[in-house]
């Protein structure tokens, strides 16, 4: 899920990167809305996110939404093959970045 939002792929993500993303899942946040989601996780506030923050957003998100939809729309960020399951080889893509 991270390389969908990182496009350059340079293990950060920056507020354009997190727009587009946003934007193909239907929100339509505004350049002070995206830089304050990333403000909230940018633990070394270097102005991007890296892989643990991204893990820390994620976390916060599913816990502040009410919506379903916006659950679904979340999984299916993970659900790389589009299957309607998160595969062990699909969660093995994340594993090591979690502690």
């Amino acid at each position: 899920a991270f390389s969908l939002f990182d496009k350059d792929g340079d293990g950060q993500i920056t507020t354009k990167e997190l727009g587009t993303v946003m934007r193909s899942l239907g929100q339509n946040p505004s350049e002070s809305e995206l830089q304050d989601m990333i403000n909230e996780v940018d633990a070394d506030n270097n102005g991007t996110i890296d892989f643990p923050e991204f893990l820390t957003m994620m976390a916060r998100k599913m816990k502040d939404t009410d919506s379903e939809e916006e659950i679904r729309e979340a999984f299916k960020v993970f659900d790389r093959d589009n299957n309607g399951f998160i595969s062990a080889a699909e969660l093995r893509h994340v594993m090591p970045f979690l502690y």
